[in-house]
């Protein structure tokens, strides 16, 4: 996003997230002379990850490439950030899989950690953008285009739910109606947008050997809506984690399942686009029914497109 100007405003707001003196969302949102609301907001639609997870990240990938180069781990943890050598490694562990005190300089595991935008730290002054365009996925990659339709249509669908009165969100439309027979009853636009936005969270948890999370969350939008901000950035990132290392024909084994089954990574996604689609068209038959319009959100993967991208296919 190059304005006429000649700024360009996403170089200015990675700058702000990634600037040495910024190490809070204040002090970013200060640096892109913004409200932390609106940068928030702003970097997170363009990229795909909010400003404090990407910070962190690219902070993690800076300090696993400086202990390859012989950093100390207190060094590395302070640089990263962290208050404490303690909270580092943990981070450190969660996030690549080991503690930081097993990398080296003979390591060749490289630093990088799976991103939603292919942002990178690649050296003290560069930033490495994995793609032609970091920020538009690509015309001739489907599931790309997919997957980041899915997550910005739920994210209009969710603006136009905040509008509406309780009564018609919480009314029920469809009296007995359920997509999936374990899924729960969807009658309702408040059951149904639940089932939309926390789909995706027991399919995180399976993927990444985390617990059972808890789905027995409040159906109020501002819930929903910091859940979605919380699952998209990941959603994305795993789906371009799984695509770069060819991995779709990859098995795991669900124990969140009782009994424990097992599930190919292109099932999954095959399984939750298929569904997500079917309950985003549901909610527009169901804010239909209650008179809202929807034409702002455009339900169309081509018309999205094109106004993502500013021209045509």
């Amino acid at each position: 996003m190059v304005e006429e100007t000649g700024r360009d405003r996403i170089r200015e707001l990675l700058d702000a997230v990634l600037s040495e003196d910024h190490r809070s969302l204040d002090d970013m949102a200060a640096g892109a002379h913004s409200s932390a609301f609106h940068f928030s907001r702003q970097l997170t639609r363009h990229v795909g990850e909010s400003p404090v997870a990407m910070r962190r990240r690219v902070m993690l990938e800076r300090a696993a490439w400086q202990l390859q180069r012989d950093s100390s781990v207190t060094d590395a943890a302070f640089a990263a950030g962290y208050e404490s050598v303690d909270g580092f490694a943990r981070a450190f562990a969660r996030a690549f899989g080991h503690a930081p005190s097993r990398l080296g300089s003979r390591d060749v595991r490289g630093h990088w950690l799976p991103s939603p935008n292919g942002i990178h730290f690649h050296s003290p002054t560069v930033l490495y953008i994995d793609s032609d365009n970091a920020t538009e996925e690509s015309a001739g990659d489907v599931l790309a285009m997919m997957t980041r339709h899915d997550l910005e249509d739920i994210e209009a669908l969710l603006e136009i739910v905040k509008g509406i009165d309780e009564s018609d969100y919480c009314a029920p439309r469809l009296p007995g109606h359920q997509v999936l027979q374990w899924s729960g009853p969807e009658e309702s636009i408040a059951q149904v947008m639940t089932q939309l936005v926390a789909g995706k969270a027991p399919w995180l948890a399976s993927i990444d050997g985390e617990d059972t999370p808890d789905l027995d969350i409040a159906m109020d939008v501002t819930v929903l809506t910091e859940l979605h901000q919380e699952i998209a950035p990941r959603w994305l990132a795993l789906t371009r984690d799984i695509d770069r290392r060819s991995a779709w024909s990859d098995r795991i084994v669900d124990a969140i399942c009782d009994p424990p089954e097992s599930f190919l990574l292109s099932q999954i996604w095959a399984h939750v686009l298929t569904f997500s689609a079917h309950r985003r068209q549901l909610v527009r038959w169901m804010l239909a029914d209650a008179g809202i319009d929807t034409t702002g959100a455009d339900p169309d993967p081509i018309m999205w497109h094109r106004h993502r991208s500013g021209g045509t296919l």
